[in-house]
């Protein structure tokens, strides 16, 4: 089954913990803290596999998340980063952000990488915390929560042409011809439902890819018929193949097919307008075709090249033009996102905000969560650690702002305490 987008939730793996332990070894006296680190959480890192051509299994698997680093140990023995988690995806995925649509990677290359959940770094050992004026402390960290996220996966197809036509112009018998393709052909419409991939070899042995659309009609820019689920896939496409049915099977005008399929597509994407293309005068093996066949060819001149995909009728010359066209455009000149666009994953320019929530200041903010999450309050030194730098930070100072009085409720995350002055 062809799936071409999906819908999965990616967490990287939590750092390890750091610990707190001393050396206590015979004749050793006083030895100091001796906590190891925790190790670092893995990726969720995804990566392009020309071996798949759908995005099928994230229908069942939602959900990825990487290991998480190991503890750390007495003796400064640091806690082992967790392994990476490598989630395979078509070549030709673009994976945007589902909160606020970014594109965070378009990979177009098979074995192309991109990191989309980070893990969060170990948390330090007491060793870690040592100083001239406090030789014994107390304190280590939680490891760092990894990163998490939804992200939507799009795939478009990599193909050098794109068939493109209303349903039954003849697109999947074209591609059956001329291809070792075999997709579903019947007389009825929207028969073709996935878009399909041929490989095309020319007399002079050299090879290009043609994908067929699913048909367009009127209106698919909008969601109409199936042209806003397929659409995407003409966008890598370096040259376009406009089918028509020059025999007007359906009561159509050719000419009028021609001129709603390019405004569907320049509506979709106003590029798509730029790229070359070929008109191709479809069923001339039907009665009335050659009668319609020379109002195409005024209108359009030797842009047109009638053909019957059923008898292969003018099929060798088409595909030769075609070739020769594609010899000329450099191969990333239409592909988008041949570089891959990463995003970057930055701190809020704000350590947090408070809000009033029935009662309680609640406070939010990645900076201040992360510190929440990686304090380790079991201590005495880790609570007062906490203590010095929510200060630092002007949380004191901006709760007052805010009115709060002593006996009042702050949250943070799950932590929740009274204020006092």
């Amino acid at each position: 089954m062809f799936v071409d987008h999906a819908r999965i939730f990616v967490r990287g793996g939590d750092g390890g913990n750091g610990i707190v332990a001393f050396r206590r070894e015979k004749y050793v006296p006083m030895g100091g803290p001796a906590g190891g680190d925790g190790g670092r959480g893995g990726n969720v890192i995804f990566v392009a596999d020309e071996g798949l051509n759908t995005l099928m299994d994230f229908r069942y698997n939602r959900h990825f998340k990487a290991p998480r680093g190991q503890h750390g140990q007495g003796k400064n023995m640091h806690g082992a980063g967790g392994e990476d988690l490598l989630v395979k995806v078509p070549v030709g995925t673009v994976i945007k952000d589902d909160d606020n649509g970014e594109v965070l990677a378009d990979l177009v290359e098979s074995g192309q990488q991109v990191i989309v959940a980070r893990g969060g770094r170990g948390g330090r050992g007491n060793a870690r915390f040592s100083t001239a004026r406090n030789r014994a402390p107390s304190i280590s960290e939680n490891g760092e929560p990894g990163e998490e996220r939804w992200v939507r996966l799009e795939l478009k197809l990599l193909a050098d042409v794109g068939l493109v036509g209303f349903p039954n112009a003849g697109k999947s018998t074209f591609i059956s011809r001329i291809s070792a393709a075999r997709p579903k052909i019947a007389d009825y419409p929207f028969t073709t439902l996935v878009p399909n991939l041929g490989v095309v070899v020319t007399p002079a042995h050299d090879s290009f890819v043609v994908a067929d659309i699913p048909g367009l009609i009127e209106g698919a820019h909008l969601g109409s018929g199936l042209g806003h689920d397929f659409l995407r896939h003409i966008e890598r496409t370096r040259v376009l193949l406009f089918v028509l049915d020059v025999a007007e099977t359906e009561g159509r005008d050719c000419r009028e097919d021609y001129h709603i399929l390019r405004r569907e597509l320049e509506n979709f994407n106003p590029d798509l307008a730029l790229r070359p293309y070929l008109i191709v005068a479809n069923k001339m093996d039907i009665p009335g075709a050659e009668d319609n066949l020379p109002k195409l060819q005024s209108e359009f001149g030797d842009k047109v090249y009638p053909i019957s995909a059923v008898t292969s009728q003018g099929v060798d010359h088409l595909i030769q033009k075609t070739y020769q066209i594609l010899s000329t455009l450099p191969r990333e000149t239409f592909i988008q996102g041949e570089e891959p666009v990463i995003h970057r994953f930055e701190e809020e320019e704000e350590p947090f905000s408070i809000e009033m929530v029935a009662g309680v200041y609640e406070v939010k903010g990645k900076r201040i969560e992360k510190l929440v999450a990686m304090t380790n309050f079991g201590t005495e030194d880790g609570v007062r650690r906490f203590q010095h730098i929510v200060q630092k930070m002007g949380l004191e100072e901006a709760l007052r702002k805010k009115g709060i009085k002593p006996g009042d409720t702050v949250r943070i995350m799950e932590l929740e305490f009274d204020y006092s002055e």
